[in-house]
């Protein structure tokens, strides 16, 4: 069976090598080594992987999206309810404030000094003249 060293899965995959690099460290795709000491994936491990990142939306997978407004940064503040959350994220000189479902902020691991992205997409445009 083929294998693939990190490099080739990588760009197989879409994304860095480092990426690909953090993925297996955290389980998310099976390797193993060769004689030189490369890690290796094999094949079919690979495509089935290839799959779910397909399938998945997050943006660490490299899915594509139509929102272009997007705020990397850091998250600083995380309030729970028992439904909801609110959370934010400094974006550079950019406080962002987003709510959204306390399953979301948990399936994500949101957390203070995580870093996240967040994405703004609207509908209307307010615009304020200072």
């Amino acid at each position: 069976m083929q294998s693939y060293t990190i490099g080739q899965a990588a760009r197989l995959l879409g994304v860095s090598p480092d990426t690909a690099r953090r993925w297996a460290d955290a389980g998310r795709v099976a390797t193993h080594r060769d004689e030189g000491g490369r890690r290796l994936i094999d094949g079919r491990d690979l495509a089935a992987f290839s799959v779910e990142i397909a399938r998945s939306d997050g943006e660490e997978d490299g899915s594509h999206t139509s929102v272009r407004n997007a705020f990397p940064g850091i998250v600083t503040a995380v309030k729970l309810g028992d439904v909801a959350a609110q959370v934010e994220i400094q974006a550079g000189p950019h406080r962002l404030v987003s709510l959204l479902t306390r399953e979301a902020v948990e399936e994500l691991g949101l957390e203070v000094g995580v870093e996240a992205t967040a994405r703004v997409k609207s509908t209307n445009v307010h615009i304020d003249r200072a």
